[in-house]
């Protein structure tokens, strides 16, 4: 093989890979902090930070990837009781609708005396960006989650988002 042939078999195989390079590098995340898993869609960042749920103040530890402007999130924090993590899955949702000055499109819960959930899909408009908004919020116990897909409409594939949300598990 000439050196010319090998240079361009290298510079076309290099080509190749670069195009299979996924935009989506799923792996799996075990929280330290919380019992939960979960599918990320790149590399998670965590943090914590006190926020108030309508007069309730939690340390909530926000573990989140970003892919092509779109942000895939899980929130984890514990409340006093039960009965406060079930309200503090309102109090979420609607502080994120608020964000995004969105409007409901759907939205569904479920409760009964140790767990509560709230599925929510909502569009608005931030910083004149229009903006989708898919979100999972649970609570088990005095532990209570939000799991969201946020971000411009258009980079938010609702494949990709289907996957980070169903992949929410707890024990």
């Amino acid at each position: 093989m000439t050196r010319r042939r090998f240079a361009a078999l290298v510079a076309a195989l290099s080509l190749l890979l670069a195009g299979c390079s996924p935009k989506y590098n799923w792996r799996d995340y075990a929280s330290p902090d919380a019992p939960y898993r979960v599918m990320f869609p790149a590399k998670p960042a965590t943090f914590t930070r006190t926020i108030d749920l309508d007069g309730m103040q939690v340390a909530m530890t926000m573990t989140a990837a970003e892919v092509d402007g779109a942000t895939f999130a899980v929130g984890a924090a514990e409340a006093p009781d039960a009965a406060r993590a079930q309200a503090a899955l309102e109090a979420m949702q609607l502080a994120l609708v608020r964000n995004i000055g969105a409007t409901i499109t759907s939205q569904k819960a479920t409760a009964d005396t140790d767990r509560a959930t709230r599925d929510v899909d909502a569009s608005g408009t931030r910083n004149g960006e229009t903006m989708h908004l898919v979100g999972h919020f649970e609570a088990r116990g005095k532990r209570f989650y939000q799991v969201i897909a946020i971000g411009k409409k258009d980079a938010l594939p609702a494949e990709q988002v289907e996957q980070f949300i169903t992949s929410f598990k707890l024990p």
